[in-house]
């Protein structure tokens, strides 16, 4: 039994919908055996709890851990290619790294630096796009497995477009992402994910085999990209010879309360109904987004259609690890946005860095916020003493007024350590 000392910040309930930033300013939370048994005034807990062991996060802030919901795990290397558009970074310099991974060994360096970006910027849980080969998602799992991080991931698959040595076959995706499935599918916290690249890169009958797959692996994920690109969304729906992005993978089964979309800058209103009908999500990439000019984000459109929303890294086009500055990031976005855009509060923020994220994987009754009953997955944001983050914090006004000068100022130094199910991740 531990009991940890600090000051915490969650968002239980959603502010979209009227709920409010949660703080304790000097507050204490019991775990037991990686749950939450009781939280409450410092001074209250401890008197209800006088043997068990303390650990001391008093300084910065302690927000519940950070959900990623769209990050490439062979791209890590990528970072930081600016200056094009989509399709020409993909050909460019994505894709040629992540041919490289047909090489285990190499895949395993990835892998280690892979989760090590995770764990430095405080993500506990995430949603990883794989890789092409068998071999490198075996690694990213087992990596995961070991650091003790919550990851949803799995086969990436294409069959055209993209260059030969990233290509599968139907028969050949089923059955190499059914053995990934059988070997890592529910085992400790690993979940596996069936992932087509995009429709751009895909055949009909390599969408039906994600179809079969996603129907022989109980409560396995689905995810993708969907209208990141205006190039790409008009090659797409000549391709298919469909009405709109969306249709592409409704057409095969592909849509529905495990679906997370990546992107979706340039919606049609018929799509952004019928993902809400859907009961889908959509991943938000703010600094990806703005790398490569895709655009600017619709926040407005998809919480007025009753979109869940969440956000993501995209690493390597997004700039970093860091779900502060996705944050940030779209908080700009909104801003610029104008008349159009969704003024975002700093409890707004954390609401999409947390609690939408493990809503949108189906882990809100596990992780989110700081709720008795459930995990303590918990990253401690306590920027080095003198730092303009820590005069910032130490010189806050209110509860609001500091959650926003950590997303503001807060990047992966910031974070000193993160927690899942009350074990400490090393980095």
């Amino acid at each position: 039994m531990t009991l940890f000392r600090g000051t915490f910040f969650d968002v239980p309930d959603n502010p979209f919908t009227g709920g409010v930033l949660r703080s304790e300013q000097d507050g204490g939370i019991r775990v037991v055996d990686g749950t939450i048994t009781d939280r409450g005034p410092w001074a209250e807990v401890r008197e209800r709890h006088p043997q068990d062991d303390v650990e001391d996060l008093t300084g910065g802030l302690v927000l519940p851990g950070f959900v990623d919901t769209h990050v490439h795990y062979p791209q890590i290397r990528t970072i930081g290619a600016l200056g094009m558009p989509l399709l020409d970074w993909l050909e460019k310099s994505a894709l040629p790294e992540e041919a490289r991974l047909a090489d285990t060994a190499y895949a395993q360096e990835i892998a280690t630096e892979f989760t090590g970006g995770l764990v430095r910027s405080g993500t506990t849980t995430a949603l990883v796009f794989g890789s092409h080969f068998p071999g490198a998602v075996d690694a990213l799992f087992t990596e995961a497995d070991r650091v003790g991080l919550r990851v949803t991931s799995g086969l990436v698959v294409s069959d055209r477009i993209l260059r030969e040595d990233l290509h599968t076959d139907p028969d050949e995706a089923y059955t190499a992402g059914k053995a990934l499935a059988d070997k890592w599918h529910g085992t400790r916290r690993n979940r596996y994910a069936v992932i087509p690249r995009f429709s751009l890169s895909c055949s009909d009958e390599l969408l039906d085999s994600c179809r079969a797959l996603l129907k022989d692996v109980p409560d396995a994920w689905f995810t993708s990209h969907i209208n990141e690109n205006i190039a790409e969304v008009t090659t797409v729906k000549e391709l298919f010879n469909a009405e709109d992005y969306l249709q592409t993978y409704a057409a095969h089964g592909l849509v529905g309360r495990r679906s997370i979309f990546a992107h979706n800058v340039h919606p049609t209103d018929g799509e952004l109904r019928d993902l809400a009908a859907a009961d889908a999500t959509v991943a938000h990439c703010p600094t990806s987004n703005s790398a490569l000019g895709s655009g600017l984000f619709p926040l407005k459109e998809h919480l007025d259609h009753g979109v869940r929303v969440a956000l993501g890294s995209d690493v390597g086009a997004g700039t970093g690890f860091s779900i502060l500055k996705e944050g940030l990031q779209a908080y700009f976005m909104q801003q610029l946005l104008g008349d159009r855009g969704r003024p975002l509060a700093a409890s707004d923020l954390l609401h999409l860095a947390t609690m939408a994220g493990a809503d949108a994987l189906g882990l809100a009754d596990t992780v989110g916020d700081f709720s008795v009953g459930k995990q303590f997955d918990a990253v401690w944001v306590n920027p080095a003493q003198g730092s303009t983050m820590d005069v910032a914090l130490r010189h806050a006004f209110s509860p609001e007024d500091a959650l926003a000068k950590a997303f503001a100022l807060g990047t992966s130094p910031s974070v000193t350590a993160s927690w899942v199910a009350g074990q400490q991740l090393q980095r």
